[in-house]
């Protein structure tokens, strides 16, 4: 435990080979053109999508793809917390003339891994995101890295997860097991198409599997390997 937060479990456990199977099924969810920018949020809050981004974006750095994680989410940010980072400057920033990207965007403790924390707080950040200078952003960091994935708020509290979704090339869905209530996730997922996002699929996590999966030792399924305790 390093300040609250959880570093790694083994690289063979069952949490990290989920990870590892989710990595996969998004390789395939665009064969003919590889996802390299992707958003994930959920449809409400406490569904576990900042961790859920956390360990998919170490995931891919684990595999040498040069990644990068960004907290879109101004109005409850938590990677700065997950990651140990100070939370500015960061994304915000960028919005300035001449930013230095050298300062907003952070090495991890992981290679390969680089994060952008949130950063000076704003009263408009759906402003930011549906700016044209946001599109130049993304442009920017596609040229950069291999992959980079956007964390943003719930989708029923705000908009910002459907503007920037129509910006990238996906959108993944963090569904948590017994708490998310199904009618809001299958609105969110139809509100979503309608605007012409693409809905690459859902993560579902929190799954207790203790019953089905005992005789092979699978005692409990979670979602993550970082645990930060402001979330």
């Amino acid at each position: 435990i390093n300040n609250g937060i959880q570093i790694p479990f083994d690289i063979d456990s069952v949490i990290t080979e989920s990870y590892r199977s989710l990595r996969t099924n998004l390789s395939f969810a665009s064969p003919d053109k590889p996802l390299k920018t992707v958003v994930v949020t959920s449809s409400g809050p406490s569904e576990g999508k900042s961790l859920t981004i956390s360990n998919l974006a170490l995931s891919y750095a684990q595999m040498g793809k040069k990644t990068l994680l960004i907290d879109t989410d101004l109005r409850r940010p938590v990677l700065h917390h997950i990651f140990n980072q100070k939370r500015e400057p960061g994304f915000s920033d960028c919005f300035i003339d001449n930013p230095d990207f050298d300062k907003i965007i952070k090495p991890t403790e992981k290679d390969s891994l680089s994060l952008i924390t949130a950063g000076i707080f704003t009263p408009n950040p759906a402003e930011l995101i549906a700016s044209h200078r946001m599109s130049k952003l993304i442009d920017y960091f596609n040229d950069n890295f291999d992959i980079v994935f956007f964390d943003t708020p719930p989708i029923v509290a705000v908009t910002d997860a459907t503007l920037l979704g129509n910006k990238v090339d996906g959108l993944l869905l963090v569904v948590r097991s017994n708490h998310t209530d199904r009618d809001m996730a299958a609105r969110a997922v139809n509100n979503l198409r309608n605007v012409g996002v693409n809905v690459i699929g859902a993560a579902l996590n929190d799954i207790n599997l203790t019953n089905r999966y005992s005789s092979y030792g699978y005692y409990k399924y979670y979602y993550h390997y970082f645990k930060s305790k402001n979330d």
